[in-house]
């Protein structure tokens, strides 16, 4: 059974995921520097934030930039930085106008200290906020989010204060930088690439995936919509089997 052809629909996703692709791709086939993608995919990012929060969608989180993208030509990573903190300061009144609330998650030491303040600064004067909350992916690696619980977990062992053996699921959960926050229900990944690319490999463990050829700049509200039509349209298992109706 294909997922277009389901009669009952899943509801709508708690937390959806989105890794930002085709910011270049989308430049070079508009004769455009590589920079003008990720400026003109900022307009994406405020469309599918108020089309969340009117749709009720509680947690969204964006994949802004990842530990990879460190590699990327100083030129580049300096200039995504400089549109980083003008975009945080642009979109504040976005933020508060619409209930939501920043979060940041990723190896945030590392971002330059003028994007730290920036960032700790929206974040601060968004905490009161309840209706959407956006988590931005910033210098983030799953692996690297990973490693760095598990060395906190390590620590409590060698002070004495958790043995190995107890250590559960949960308790690596609650060490990750998203603690507290639901796995996210589905993830989007725009422009056509089918990977997830060290992005939340813990938490995606039963997320429903969806892929569109759209390039990010062009994601915009009908394209959010037509990604979670396609969710809602599966069947979710987490590892079980579907039921069957005996006649």
């Amino acid at each position: 059974m294909t997922e277009d052809s389901r009669d009952t629909l899943l509801p709508l996703p708690e937390h959806v995921a989105i890794i930002m692709d085709g910011n270049g791709r989308w430049a070079k086939s508009q004769g455009l520097e590589r920079v003008d993608g990720h400026r003109v995919g900022a307009g994406s990012v405020r469309a599918v934030l108020e089309e969340s929060r009117r749709l009720g969608i509680r947690y969204v989180t964006l994949y802004a930039f990842s530990t990879e993208n460190w590699k990327r030509p100083e030129e580049e990573v300096v200039a995504l930085m400089s549109l980083f903190i003008k975009h945080l300061e642009q979109e504040l009144p976005l933020f508060l106008e619409n209930d939501i609330r920043l979060r940041a998650i990723g190896d945030l030491e590392r971002l330059p200290s003028e994007v730290r303040i920036s960032l700790q600064d929206k974040i601060e004067r968004t905490k009161h906020c309840e209706s959407l909350d956006l988590l931005l992916a910033v210098s983030y690696g799953s692996r690297n989010e990973l490693t760095r619980a598990f060395r906190s977990l390590s620590k409590r062992i060698e002070q004495g204060k958790l043995s190995a053996s107890e250590l559960t699921e949960e308790m690596i959960t609650d060490s990750l930088d998203t603690a507290g926050i639901p796995d996210p229900d589905l993830l989007i990944r725009t422009s056509s690439e089918f990977r997830i690319s060290n992005f939340l490999l813990w938490q995606l463990a039963y997320s429903e995936i969806v892929v569109t050829d759209v390039h990010w700049p062009d994601f915009r509200e009908e394209e959010l919509n037509n990604c979670i039509d396609r969710y809602r349209r599966r069947k979710r298992r987490f590892g079980g089997l579907e039921e069957v109706e005996h006649v």
